[in-house]
């Protein structure tokens, strides 16, 4: 018996090790949150909000990106944004070197050299800044420049209204004509003294500078 078995343990063994070793690998990883929905190049469309067209985009490239969280639309090549009221009629533009738009959130990120023009004539400049539709609001945590037909302002934070006709700058320094202190359409200058106290420093009148900014 002995004789029988020892062969057979041989061969199983022998079979055993001829056959093809497999290799245990894992399979490629894809990024997914690199994958775009969709991307363009040399984007000059309108936008519509609620059947009414109220923007119009200009980017060298618009990528729009679901898998991301948050999801956002991607402009990394800048944007020139225009708005219209109901009568088609430009009412602002925004223009920044990078833009993200967080669209579950309805929620702008504008990022390097944002500049803004209103109808109203008034001019901003910053380094950042987010607008945030839900709200109605924009807002600013890094040095901001405004420039209005009446006066300027400087400060480290700023938040306005979505029209900015109503606005307040932090830490701020400025020129001002002698009529101005009293403006209704200046929420920082026009709040309560314990509300000034929470939001900057008093600013010092400085002598004003008529010169404007290029827009680029």
């Amino acid at each position: 018996m002995k004789k029988t078995v020892i062969p057979l343990v041989v061969i199983m063994l022998l079979s055993a090790s001829c056959q093809k070793q497999k290799e245990h690998t894992a399979p490629a990883i894809n990024p997914q949150d690199s994958v775009a929905v969709m991307t363009s190049y040399g984007v000059n469309t309108l936008i519509s909000d609620s059947g009414v067209i109220k923007y119009r985009i200009v980017t060298e490239r618009w990528e729009v990106n679901q898998i991301r969280q948050p999801s956002r639309w991607i402009f990394d090549k800048g944007l020139f944004l225009e708005q219209f009221d109901q009568k088609f009629h430009v009412q602002s533009y925004i223009q920044a070197d990078t833009a993200y738009y967080y669209d579950q959130q309805r929620l702008w990120e504008l990022r390097g050299r944002v500049r803004i023009l209103t109808k109203d004539g008034l001019r901003f400049s910053s380094e950042q800044l987010y607008w945030d539709e839900m709200k109605h609001e924009l807002y600013s945590h890094v040095f901001s420049h405004l420039i209005t037909p009446e006066r300027q302002l400087q400060g480290s934070y700023f938040r306005s209204d979505e029209k900015m006709t109503k606005y307040y700058v932090s830490n701020s320094k400025g020129s001002f004509e002698r009529g101005d202190m009293q403006s209704d359409n200046d929420t920082l200058l026009s709040a309560p003294d314990s509300t000034k106290l929470k939001l900057r420093p008093q600013a010092s009148p400085q002598p004003r500078n008529t010169s404007i900014p290029i827009m680029h």
